[in-house]
């Protein structure tokens, strides 16, 4: 079975968990017999291809000249806008919202039927306008591939999916990574809303990375129950032994909060939760890992809380640097607002970290060995903090156990349970 995968972004250039969940899954789908086309707007040239095929859609010409194209193109709706987004990441992760609209310059000067578009492959201003030329190319690619179904990966290429599904005939289907509601809350972008619950409709299966998703798809956006099925995120196994001894270089305790520094991901609950923690125990250091809106907000709270000469913000962590993280961590919490899924902690977990996970996520539908608290509940979840860094046959027990629960969360089972979907609709 060959599928056509369109993602948004790939190894080593990621900005948070969409990437990382698409390239465990590929090579989870490859143990599973499964071959993955996988399309980003922009390919760098270091993308591991040891699962799949990158295609990079900035290299992809289309020809409108052509007589089956140009009705092709009658048939979908295109948005051509300038619009500024907080979409799957945070704008602050890149160019300064492209750099204040190019210095207030008009972004689509161009048609979007250029014949060959360079895409940034980033999410700024004109991210809008990416998305629906990256729909013109995923036609175009649909028509010159070979392949037996269609999967696109959140929001950002539903619109692709959809084109290459109209172009080709071949089924669907749409992976649902983190709804507009879990990024705006109540007050969300009506055309990104729009976007996903026509992909979805258009979609054969929709895949969602928790129960708690699936609740939404069907609740919110309407979607037919019948075709939305769970599958919860994985972990790609460590080979990062060396890091398990790594010097932290400090005597203290080490919490971290690892995460888009967004409303989403609750990072101002952590630092009240560490502030009761530090009244507590002065031995302790906080570090807070990542980007965001909420960023400048964060480090002046900490400053109001005379807490900064024991709180530490890193910035946004990547690959190795992410493993030294948690190697140095003694305790790691994910007090999310509202968490689709949440690998994260299945990562500090993979480095023997106990952990304290908020309620509100898809992860704490299937861990065990984990601390749960509500998000808002700063007293519970600094309690938590507080006897995982005191207790030592609790922390052991977290950990070890924690560790072992890790093992079993593997990307080829998940694999397998998305290629029973696959054959679901698969049309030999």
């Amino acid at each position: 079975m060959r599928v056509l995968m369109f993602g948004w972004e790939f190894p080593p250039h990621i900005t948070g968990g969409l990437g990382t969940a698409c390239y465990g899954m590929t090579k989870g789908l490859l143990k599973n017999d499964v071959e993955v086309i996988f399309v980003v707007p922009k390919a760098y040239g270091d993308e591991s291809e040891e699962a799949v095929r990158i295609v990079n859609a900035s290299d992809i010409t289309i020809d409108v000249k052509r007589r089956d194209h140009q009705v092709f193109w009658k048939k979908i709706t295109y948005l051509e806008v300038n619009s500024i987004l907080v979409p799957y990441v945070d704008p602050l992760a890149f160019d300064y919202v492209v750099e204040k609209m190019e210095s207030n310059e008009l972004l689509n000067e161009e048609s979007i039927f250029n014949a060959n578009y360079k895409f940034s492959g980033k999410y700024g201003a004109n991210l809008l306008e990416e998305v629906s030329r990256y729909a013109l190319v995923g036609a175009q690619i649909a028509t010159e591939s070979e392949f037996d179904l269609i999967h696109a990966h959140d929001w950002l290429t539903y619109a692709a999916g959809v084109a290459a599904k109209k172009a080709s005939g071949k089924p669907l289907v749409v992976h649902m990574h983190a709804t507009e509601f879990d990024r705006s809350g109540e007050n969300i972008n009506t055309q990104v809303y729009e976007i996903e619950r026509s992909g979805m409709e258009a979609a054969d299966r929709v895949i969602a990375v928790s129960n708690l998703t699936r609740n939404i798809v069907i609740e919110r956006y309407g979607i037919d129950p019948r075709k939305v099925y769970t599958v919860h995120n994985a972990v790609e196994p460590t080979d990062h032994d060396e890091f398990h001894a790594y010097d932290k270089h400090v005597r203290e305790k080490i919490v971290t909060f690892l995460g888009r520094v967004t409303f989403q991901k609750g990072p101002e609950y952590f630092i009240e939760a560490a502030h009761k923690v530090y009244q507590r125990d002065k031995n302790v250091r906080f570090v807070m890992a990542g980007t965001g809106d909420l960023l400048e907000k964060m480090i002046r709270r900490v400053a109001k809380l005379r807490m900064s000469s024991r709180f530490h913000f890193t910035g946004f962590l990547k690959g190795d640097n992410v493993d030294r993280m948690f190697a140095m961590s003694d305790v790691y919490v994910m007090p999310s607002v509202s968490e689709p899924f949440g690998i994260s902690p299945l990562e500090a977990m993979r480095s023997n970290v106990p952990v304290v996970i908020s309620k509100q996520s898809g992860v704490a539908e299937i861990l065990q060995h984990a601390l749960k608290v509500d998000f808002w509940d700063v007293d519970a979840m600094a309690d938590s903090i507080y006897a995982l860094l005191h207790y030592k046959s609790l922390s052991k027990a977290f950990a070890k156990y924690g560790a072992n629960e890790v093992e079993n969360l593997k990307w080829e089972n998940a694999a397998r349970h998305i290629k029973t979907i696959y054959q679901q609709i698969y049309k030999a």
